[in-house]
């Protein structure tokens, strides 16, 4: 509730905040948009491998010249991180392996680091926020996505003494979904491969959050930051609107969809026969809280808080997140009270590559959204050596796989592969 009078007093001493961005596509043009309205914040330079680009998305955020010509425009993300006039490091590149090396690199430098980019987090997200306390400065989620706002959430409500059931978001889901590729995606956005053209939009990235991929490296980014289980078959990507989530979301012991309490979950915003759900949760973020006493349970009717059945598990609810355009708060809460909006702790979960099709030796897997695998989301524990979705993009497979398996490690030649190891070393623990 004070970061922007802090950030106001901080441009007052003449100490604005002084962020820098590796990234200049949807994310990062939305954050670069806010920045012109907020006193004590400052972009100081941008990394892309395309300079103009990141010219071209200031110039069509409304930056004015000024602002532009006070703005380095660099290509080395890494070098972005040891810059003087740099004080937050935003790494929105949407790369897992680039990601883990400019938020090493900004690390090294004595840089905060805001990690955009989900995709690194879920691969060694607990040691570069280790790298990070050791050398004193903040590893930190992206406020406005997801995995962020769901940890808000988590966190507000142990810190209000309720028992957390069930996190997540809602998502566009039928199981149908994990077998489309970038050639036939825009029919299920009510696009022709034209139109989207036209709109700058990446197929492949759009089909990441399709096919059930994007869902699952967020829900175990949450479960990493909040200590939380991923379902042990995966998700289970239950219809339901945000009238029903206390019912659904709860444990099937006591009637509802859950393994157990303290889940990681994403609900769908069609019924399995494609019907869309009532008042369904496909932008939003939501906690399934349990009462820890029966005055509390009291409470929650008292109050108007949608219940259960039973009055004992409660939901609350976020219907929209506006990713790039919140993304400020997490930088000023890095830079101003050393305090992360979200950060990995653990590894509870993974993200594993599932086969699209069958697959032969020698091919390249074309990674998250692709036309070869899928990720799906388990826990550690029963992932083992799963090839993790991070990993699976531009590396040879050693053997044929049949369609639906799971990779392992050792399918792919991951021979100098500075994430591998990293990877390796995360899951060890």
């Amino acid at each position: 509730m004070n970061l922007a009078r802090l950030a106001s007093e901080a441009a007052d001493r003449g100490r604005p905040v002084r962020a820098g961005l590796i990234g200049a596509g949807k994310f990062g043009s939305m954050f670069l948009s806010q920045v012109p309205t907020i006193a004590g914040l400052e972009v100081t330079a941008i990394a892309d491998l395309d300079p103009a680009r990141a010219r071209t998305a200031c110039a069509a955020v409304g930056w004015d010249e000024s602002r532009m010509a006070s703005t380095a425009y660099i290509e080395d993300g890494a070098a972005l991180g040891l810059r003087d006039d740099v004080d937050v490091v935003i790494e929105a590149t949407g790369n897992p392996r680039a990601g883990i090396i400019h938020a090493r690199a900004a690390i090294a430098g004595g840089k905060h680091v805001v990690m955009v980019n989900v995709e690194a987090d879920v691969l060694a997200g607990p040691l570069l926020a280790a790298e990070a306390r050791a050398a004193g400065v903040v590893y930190s989620m992206a406020y406005g996505d997801q995995p962020a706002l769901v940890s808000e959430m988590v966190d507000w409500a142990r810190a209000t003494g309720f028992h957390v059931t069930a996190a997540g978001k809602g998502t566009k889901y039928l199981p149908a979904y994990h077998a489309v590729t970038p050639d036939d995606v825009w029919s299920h956005y009510g696009l022709t491969a034209q139109e989207a053209a036209a709109a700058g939009m990446n197929p492949q990235m759009f089909n990441s959050f399709l096919d059930g991929t994007k869902s699952a490296i967020e829900m175990v980014a949450i479960a990493n930051a909040c200590g939380l289980d991923v379902p042990d078959n995966g998700l289970g990507f239950p219809p339901c609107g945000v009238d029903d989530l206390a019912h659904v979301l709860r444990p099937r012991a006591v009637g509802g969809q859950l393994d157990r309490r303290g889940m990681v979950e994403t609900v769908s915003s069609l019924e399995r026969d494609g019907r869309p759900v009532f008042r369904d949760l496909r932008w939003g973020v939501y906690v399934v809280l349990e009462a820890p006493n029966d005055y509390a349970a009291a409470c929650f009717k008292q109050y108007g808080l949608p219940t259960d059945s039973t009055g004992r598990f409660a939901s609350m609810y976020k219907p929209f997140h506006l990713i790039g355009l919140e993304l400020s708060i997490s930088v000023l809460s890095a830079a101003l009270r050393h305090e992360p909006t979200g950060q990995a702790r653990e590894m509870r979960g993974t993200v594993a590559s599932v086969a699209k099709r069958a697959l032969k030796a020698g091919e390249v897997l074309d990674g998250e959204g692709g036309y070869t695998v899928w990720g799906k989301a388990l826990p550690l524990s029963r992932a083992g050596a799963a090839l993790p979705i991070g990993l699976a993009h531009g590396v040879r497979l050693t053997r044929d796989i049949a369609a639906g398996a799971v990779l392992m490690l050792d399918d792919v030649d991951l021979s100098g592969n500075d994430a591998a190891t990293l990877y390796r070393a995360a899951i060890a623990g």
